[in-house]
């Protein structure tokens, strides 16, 4: 059975973290279905589901190739952890958030991927990452300009409730 790795993108707001919780309780008596916790150069907190790792650390996991995806945003570093893409490989469908940014990378390096875009107009978006107040999101205005086109597979407008956006989601993975 072909495993693949969920790429879960869209702008801070759109509710990723959320819809990607929502499937992980849906799905948690399936041992196919796999949801890393990222590694993130700052704490978790109560928006954001990420085990910490200091820069240091961060740093030598990119020059090692320890990552199965790492990239840098806002002043943070960010990284899948390598045993996600063994995972996928072995079979099963393993579901990260991740930058838009890296989408097309992932591709080009001949991963099993498919792309699960979750955004929400922009009234929607401000909403709530204003309600995070969280300071290490940095200038709201900026993170509502920053636009990153990608080619989804599945497009998700979380406007309505997140029950109803994560079924679309939990849909689309029962289907890889």
């Amino acid at each position: 059975m072909a495993g693949c790795l969920i790429l879960v993108v869209g702008p801070s707001g759109a509710g990723k973290d959320t819809l990607i919780r929502l499937a992980r309780t849906a799905l948690a008596g399936d041992p196919r279905y796999v949801f890393p916790r990222r590694l993130v150069t700052r704490p978790p907190s109560g928006d954001e589901d990420n085990d910490e790792i200091d820069e240091d650390a961060f740093d030598r996991g990119c020059a090692a190739g320890a990552f199965t995806l790492q990239w840098r945003a806002h002043g943070l570093g960010y990284a899948i952890p390598a045993q996600a893409a063994d995972l996928a490989a072995g079979g099963h469908v393993v579901v990260c958030n991740v930058s838009r940014r890296i989408v097309e990378e992932a591709r080009e390096r001949g991963m099993p991927v498919s792309v699960v875009e979750v955004t929400a107009p922009p009234e929607i978006l401000a909403r709530r990452i204003a309600a995070r107040g969280r300071p290490e999101d940095g200038d709201l205005a900026a993170r509502l300009a920053r636009e990153a086109r990608v080619r989804a597979d599945l497009t998700i407008l979380n406007t309505g409730t997140p029950d109803e956006a994560a079924v679309r989601l939990i849909a689309h993975l029962r289907a890889c």
